[in-house]
């Protein structure tokens, strides 16, 4: 008898996308004096998160386009810990957390980052635990020039302490995303991109993120 084979899927998430805020120590300590402002009045004592919804999954080799008069959009380099059946991490992805160009990092609205593919997605999970990425370095090129350089060991919360303070008032399911944040450049802003560039993220051991942005027609 006769099958057919199934071509391999890239991997997509299946549970819930969560993204952490303010997790590095540049942005951070550019926020202080601000942080003390209505409304909020006093730093975050716990870690900030917000959702990623499942429209904004785009699959790798899939393009960005953009639309509704977006002309510009920040590249969000980021490591995913994607969480096993023991609910444990299992393993992490690079992610690209794409977002319109706003004023607020602290509270962003979600029209800013949940559009449509706001989410780029690697070809594949590398497994591993958290130890093995402590040190790792993101790449973000645009159109073939390195435009950012990534540090996890700039986090302002480590993987283990991001991961216990989480728990401390959610629990995360199997199948679900834990982002540990972006990072932003000296100025405050993040990496940009437009219609007709190239963005790739990369990282040793780790399937890249490569998206091409596309203009609406």
């Amino acid at each position: 008898m006769q099958t057919t084979r199934t071509p391999h899927q890239p991997w997509q998430p299946q549970g819930t996308v969560y993204g952490t805020l303010l997790n590095f120590r540049r942005e951070w300590d550019l926020w202080i004096p601000r942080m003390t402002q209505d409304p909020h009045k006093a730093a975050p004592k716990e870690p900030v998160l917000y959702v990623k919804t499942a429209n904004t999954f785009s699959p790798a080799g899939q393009d960005l386009l953009l639309q509704d008069g977006v002309t510009e959009v920040d590249i969000g380099a980021t490591l995913g810990l994607v969480i096993g059946g023991d609910g444990q991490v299992a393993g992490a992805v690079l992610l690209n957390d794409w977002s319109v160009l706003h004023a607020s990092y602290y509270r962003p609205p979600v029209k800013f980052r949940c559009r449509d593919g706001f989410l780029a997605l690697p070809q594949q999970v590398t497994p591993g635990q958290v130890q093995d990425w402590a040190t790792m370095q993101i790449a973000v090129r645009r159109n073939g020039d390195l435009v950012q350089t990534v540090d996890l060991r700039e986090l302002m919360r480590a993987m283990p302490e991001l991961l216990a303070d989480v728990g401390e008032f959610m629990t995360l399911q199997p199948g679900d995303v834990l982002m540990v944040g972006t990072d932003c450049l000296a100025d405050g802003t993040r990496p940009r991109a437009k219609a007709g560039d190239r963005v790739e993220i990369s990282a040793p051991g780790f399937a890249s993120v490569v998206t091409m942005v596309g203009g609406a027609a």
